[in-house]
């Protein structure tokens, strides 16, 4: 199993448009193969800070949602509500 920690950066003021394209993605994540379970969180200090944290049952299964065209999809709502490009961290046990 594996962990993957994917952190976000706010353009300032878009939270309410990025709150429902996340769930969005996140909402197809688990039903993509190998996805075991997902939260998000929220920089307490700094509204614009986001994070993602999900659980695969495999690296190969995180490599293909994160290659997949769902995704692709997904992640072209969610770009251009982003200061800077996410930043992901695998994680494992």
């Amino acid at each position: 199993m594996i962990s993957v920690l994917i952190e976000r950066r706010l353009a300032s003021g878009l939270e309410s448009n990025y709150q429902a394209e996340a769930r969005s993605t996140l909402h197809n994540a688990y039903q993509a193969e190998g996805f075991i379970s997902g939260e998000t969180f929220r920089d307490v200090s700094n509204t614009d800070h986001h994070f993602v944290l999900s659980k695969w049952r495999s690296l190969g299964d995180w490599q293909r949602w994160y290659q997949s065209s769902t995704r692709r999809e997904m992640m072209n709502k969610l770009n251009p509500l982003l200061d800077c490009q996410e930043k992901i961290t695998l994680l494992e046990n």
